[in-house]
């Protein structure tokens, strides 16, 4: 039980995001527990030097001993984002795992800094509503059974008021976004929690959104980019090679102009209730798309069938915060296998609100290895050959119409 943790030198670990919940926390345990709070930012994107410098001002603000930020995009992207983008990963057939995705890296570096820190206490901000909360338990109990886990957000089921008045009786500054929305931002997108989300029927306002504020206010002309694969893998824009994180990171500037990738997510919980979520995700929505178009180039319809059939449960695995379960090591070798073939270039048309996928092009195109044409001549077949094989295609259900009759 957390009430049970005497004071004592040993450090308190936080993952700390800067939002209120854990703002709030950093105060609270210092003077709850009577140990020093060492704040931990892993940065799965969305973190550029400006603003790790306001994170860790942030923290010792409010009065960490020690901040550490951790870079974990690159190693984010190779053990989950890959395989997402492998399985043209979705979610409900719209959201893009934006954020859910990072919570087990996350995870695993707070159990690794706890043990390089020499604490077994960590701590999170995570509500009892929400998946996190799952997400980070699963993950740490499952890597590090030892540790100690303080949620004190949802075990005392603290509200938003309460925190900033505690912030407030302190003197001390209010994180950004106050009460109003809650906003997470990484590599593959943003999602963005407020009072319109809590009900089904009503969008954020135009200035909640966080990367597409202007893209409707001030619209963009139309550009064409070509982005190339290898393998499954994101490789190039226009012909410049470029790292996935690198390429992740432009196609979302991109794309954040037109206002690609916006939407409001309604699904089931990992809690089993329904939930709903504003998210932009403009990366994900070419990435997802454009891959998607080049495997149907590339791959048998029945490769096609399996890899999907596999992709659904394995992005299921990764919401609920499930990645370390040895299944998924499974799925990543099918996906893996997959796309040996998966190489070539796809042109997307970016226009106000959407990513046009205008062609696809691969050295190992199953259109270009066949001698025919689609609807105007025939290849590697004859007319008689075709004749044949509508009679063959039609026997099952000729039977089934037959059957009975006698």
């Amino acid at each position: 039980m957390t009430d049970t943790i005497a004071a004592g030198s040993e450090p308190i670990l936080l993952a700390f995001s800067g939002g209120l919940d854990t703002s709030f926390l950093v105060p609270w345990l210092k003077e709850n527990y009577q140990r020093p709070v060492i704040t931990v930012t892993v940065d799965t994107g969305g973190i550029d030097a400006e603003a790790a410098k306001v994170l860790e001002q942030r923290a010792k603000t409010y009065g960490a001993a020690q901040h550490v930020l951790v870079e974990a995009k690159q190693t984010y992207f190779e053990q989950v984002l890959k395989y997402l983008v492998m399985g043209n990963v979705r979610r409900g057939q719209l959201y893009p795992l934006c954020v859910g995705a990072e919570r087990v890296m996350q995870a695993q570096t707070i159990a690794e800094w706890a043990r390089k820190l020499g604490t077994k206490v960590v701590a999170h901000g995570c509500t009892a509503a929400g998946n996190d909360q799952v997400r980070f338990e699963v993950a740490l109990r499952t890597l590090a059974p030892e540790l100690t886990i303080l949620a004190p957000v949802r075990d005392r089921a603290f509200k938003r008021p309460e925190q900033l008045k505690y912030l407030e009786d302190k003197k001390l500054p209010l994180p950004p976004y106050g009460a109003a929305y809650s906003v997470n931002r990484g590599l593959w997108g943003v999602t963005i929690g407020g009072k319109e989300t809590l009900t089904s029927d009503g969008s954020i306002p135009d200035d909640a959104w966080v990367l597409s504020k202007d893209a409707f206010t001030h619209p963009q002309t139309p550009e064409q980019y070509t982005i190339g694969f290898d393998k499954g893998v994101p490789v190039s824009l226009d012909g410049a090679k470029l790292d996935a994180v690198t390429l992740i990171e432009k196609l979302e500037t991109i794309g954040a102009k037109f206002g690609i990738g916006r939407g409001i997510h309604l699904g089931d919980t990992i809690i089993g209730t329904k939930g709903r979520v504003a998210f932009e995700a403009p990366a994900a929505e070419v990435l997802l798309n454009a891959h998607r178009e080049l495997e149907k180039l590339v791959l048998t319809g029945r490769q096609v069938r399996i890899k999907d059939s596999v992709a659904a449960p394995y992005g299921d695995l990764v919401h609920e915060g499930q990645h370390l379960d040895p299944v998924c090591r499974d799925i990543e070798a099918l996906l893996l296998s997959s796309q040996a073939r998966v190489t070539g270039e796809v042109k997307v048309l970016y226009r106000p609100s959407m990513a046009f996928i205008e062609g696809v092009t691969s050295p190992y195109s199953i259109m270009a290895a066949s001698k025919g044409v689609y609807g105007e001549a025939a290849g590697e077949w004859t007319a008689t050959d075709a004749l044949g094989f509508s009679k063959m295609l039609s026997l099952t259900g000729s039977f089934w119409q037959r059957a009975g009759k006698q």
